[in-house]
């Protein structure tokens, strides 16, 4: 579903603009329409996506959290809605968010639902977010979802830690690497070489080699920074078309050592989301379209909009998860007890549950894979420039010795 910027007035006059997904422009319009929002421009937003779990431009993740966590506690305290918003918008030390929960208040003072004034702040509060509040204020149950949405936020928060603490050790060996073997190449080599030309001796293959090496490094060491800059601007345009951002996230799920980690990270989100969509009472057509578009990812996205097609045409949802051929085995089969059982939402948790554990464990198995390669890279790099440099040497000590 296509994503559309809009600029326009609500009905207390204010300028008003946000993002909204809807099925075109004219759909978009009629629904601004129905929150009393005159709209004066409408753009689709171009594509694009990362394999980051993100939340709100300027808003962090643990600020959402607790921000509902209170918000929840407020609710269920009895207190009205619009005392709550205006007491946890000025105890806000973040003025974006501030500035934002204070728009809300005033937007629900004025009679809007609070699922409709969250949507005007769509790069703060997402579409997961605005659905579920809505069926909560349908249902009467707003306390017991914005507890459910903070603890959907703790979750991904502690998912993105996992991922960055798995990144940390190898982007460190790695980045030294690079700066040892650079300095070698630049301030080491070339002093070996000025000895070598003073002292007239042959120089072994491997010697010449890592001279070369050096010499390029010196007079070419911007070519290097400019290709290194080249290739990701051409990997960032490629992954702005959907075909390339489909192609790019279809072969990082393939990675030998990577893909599988990204797998179960890819199907951890997939089930908490839905799960927690559907406990809220969205509808599962709805629920899938939402976690399709949170997903992250654009095979997995396409897979879910396959099977919402499926759905719609009266299928149940485990055979088109299966011939997705996206999702494991036991997961497509635990969703079918989930589905014949009733309890789909409840199996579904337990499905994230165990991924995002399987995540950590692979994470920490990944980890001691890795580090004996990285060592071992490491070593080698370093020690094949000392000793190629070392090699002249030796060869003219025997000879003198000889």
């Amino acid at each position: 579903m296509p994503v559309f910027t809009y600029q326009g007035q609500n009905a207390a006059g204010e300028k008003v603009q946000g993002e909204r997904a809807a099925e075109n422009k004219q759909v978009l319009r009629a629904m601004l329409a129905r929150e009393r929002i005159q709209a004066s421009v409408i753009k689709e937003k171009s594509a694009g996506k990362s394999f980051n779990i993100t939340f709100g431009a300027g808003v962090k993740a643990k600020e959402l959290a607790v921000f509902f966590r209170q918000f929840s506690v407020m609710i269920d305290a009895g207190l009205p809605l619009v005392q709550c918003l205006e007491i946890l918008g000025n105890n806000q030390v973040n003025k974006k968010f501030k500035d934002a929960l204070l728009t809300v208040r005033t937007s629900v003072e004025g009679g809007s639902t609070l699922a409709n004034a969250l949507r005007a702040h769509p790069k703060i509060f997402d579409d997961l977010t605005t659905n579920m509040i809505e069926a909560g204020e349908a249902g009467g149950i707003l306390d017991t979802i914005l507890q459910r949405i903070s603890a959907y936020v703790e979750k991904a928060v502690k998912l993105k830690a996992a991922i960055k603490s798995a990144l940390v050790y190898p982007v460190s060996v790695i980045v030294l690497a690079v700066v040892v073997v650079g300095c070698l190449l630049k301030f080491v080599v070339p002093i070996f070489a000025n000895l070598f030309v003073g002292l007239g001796v042959d120089l072994p293959a491997a010697t010449q080699f890592v001279i070369n090496l050096s010499a390029f490094i010196s007079n070419f060491w911007w070519l290097i920074f400019l290709s290194v800059g080249a290739l990701f601007g051409i990997i960032k345009y490629i992954r702005t078309t959907p075909k390339g951002l489909y192609y790019t996230d279809k072969i990082l799920l393939n990675l030998p050592v990577f893909g599988p980690v990204l797998r179960k990270i890819a199907v951890a989100r997939f089930t908490r989301t839905l799960g927690t969509l559907i406990s809220s009472g969205v509808p599962i057509l709805d629920g899938l379209a939402i976690t399709a578009r949170t997903s992250g990812n654009a095979v997995l996205e396409k897979a879910l909009m396959n099977v919402r097609g499926s759905i719609e045409q009266g299928r149940n949802i485990v055979d088109p998860l299966r011939e997705s051929g996206v999702f494991p085995s036991m997961v497509t089969q635990m969703i079918g007890v989930g589905e014949a059982t009733g309890a789909m939402d409840n199996m579904l948790q337990k499905i994230a549950d165990f991924y995002e554990d399987e995540v950590d464990a692979a994470t920490k198995d990944m980890l001691a894979l890795m580090e004996p390669m990285l060592i071992a890279f490491l070593g080698v790099a370093v020690g094949g420039i000392v000793i190629s440099l070392y090699m002249p040497l030796f060869s003219m000590i025997s000879k003198l010795a000889g």
